[in-house]
């Protein structure tokens, strides 16, 4: 006999076939993906880093990543701690709306470093910037009011991926020049009708705002704010520690678009019920937080395999710059796959290797799917 676990696997492949479906039906987003692309001058793309720099003082710019308890993107949330906190001349705090445990999606769970009250007691003047990525609830008036609190006492406020929308939410978004995950296209410029789309730009900076692309353009938005605060010369040092030849806002957004292939995809790997697997991502201490991020998450999304952090002892490792990762035990983890570490390869190159991962895996029309989700061309 089914488990309700798994009758809630079919009936969700089900729905999300019809939602895929209707979501491409009718869309304008082909269009606005094939607008006439402009190249990327030199010129544009100072300009794009100028937009991002604060007001020269003597304090190090402090940069405040915000989670949600209960839903924050992953690869959001993680990269730019990650890379930021590689900058000598950046202070970088992760913030929660509350205290506890917070969930990650589509994996893993972290305690981020100050709750939102904790934060303003420490810093009453405020962040220099605010990072939002992606959340599960993008309306919670905690978030939505704190936001506009730190906007107001002279944060940029740069929001990743869907993390546009909780912005929109703040009203950031009216009259502004943005760009956003491929699939936020139709939503957003419905919802906020001032809003001026940006198609062919990885972020866009526009009065005291950033957006990005999908989730992959955490990674070269953050080197572009360690340029914006510490030089070209730091940008390309860190850039080069971690395995981004470049980070300029050049984009195709042409490449990403919802296709019958796959919505195929995406339902029969939910209905593949009897094949889904738990990956193991071996974690201790000092792990890197962008490559556990970009390997959790793609194999997290595969709607074939979800990801956990095990641990051989403990029930959390602290990461490569000071966060909390709560684990499993490796021993008691019943998982299907066991990953092996990654060691000290540059962190940004184990997305290429998760895909290749899930290809041999699942296939290569399920490692597109991912790609496709994270807004990334893999290599061929």
């Amino acid at each position: 006999m089914l488990r309700a676990r798994r009758l809630g696997r079919i009936a969700i492949g089900l729905a999300l076939a019809f939602a895929l479906a209707s979501t491409a039906c009718g869309s304008d987003r082909i269009a606005i993906a094939q607008a006439a692309k402009a190249p990327l001058s030199e010129s544009e793309q100072a300009s794009t880093i100028a937009a991002m720099r604060r007001a020269e003082t003597a304090t190090k710019p402090l940069v405040a990543i915000v989670a949600h308890n209960d839903g924050t993107e992953t690869t959001d949330f993680l990269v730019p701690f990650g890379i930021l906190s590689r900058a000598n001349d950046v202070e970088v705090v992760t913030v929660s709306l509350r205290s506890g445990p917070v969930t990650l999606m589509p994996a893993l769970t972290i305690r981020a470093q100050s709750t939102i009250d904790e934060f303003d007691r420490a810093h009453g003047r405020g962040a220099d910037y605010v990072i939002v990525p992606a959340m599960h609830v993008e309306d919670d008036p905690g978030i939505v009011q704190w936001i506009l609190s730190q906007r107001a006492k002279g944060a940029t406020i740069l929001g990743v991926c869907s993390g546009a929308r909780v912005l929109g939410h703040a009203g950031l978004l009216d009259g502004r020049k943005a760009t956003g995950h491929w699939d936020d296209v139709d939503r957003l410029r419905s919802k906020y009708r001032s809003m001026q789309w940006v198609p062919n730009r990885r972020y866009v900076a526009d009065r005291g705002v950033v957006t990005t692309t999908g989730v992959t353009a955490s990674a070269p938005v953050s080197i572009a704010l360690i340029e914006a605060v510490a030089g070209r010369d730091e940008a390309t040092k860190i850039a080069g520690e971690i395995g981004l030849p470049r980070w300029d806002a050049s984009h195709d957004s042409s490449r990403f678009d919802l296709t019958g292939g796959v919505v195929w995809t995406a339902a029969t790997n939910q209905l593949a019920w009897f094949n889904h697997e738990i990956v193991a991502v071996p974690s201790s201490d000092g792990i890197d937080e962008v490559a556990l991020a970009l390997i959790a998450d793609a194999h997290s999304r595969t709607y074939r395999s979800r990801a956990i952090a095990v641990a051989s002892a403990g029930d959390h490792v602290m990461t490569r710059h000071g966060l909390r990762l709560e684990t499993t035990l490796a021993s008691s983890a019943d998982a299907d796959v066991t990953l092996l570490p990654f060691g000290e390869r540059p962190p940004v190159t184990a997305l290429d290797v998760a895909l290749d991962d899930i290809e041999r895996r699942y296939g290569r029309r399920t490692r597109d799917f991912v790609a496709l989700q994270l807004e990334y061309a893999p290599r061929e």
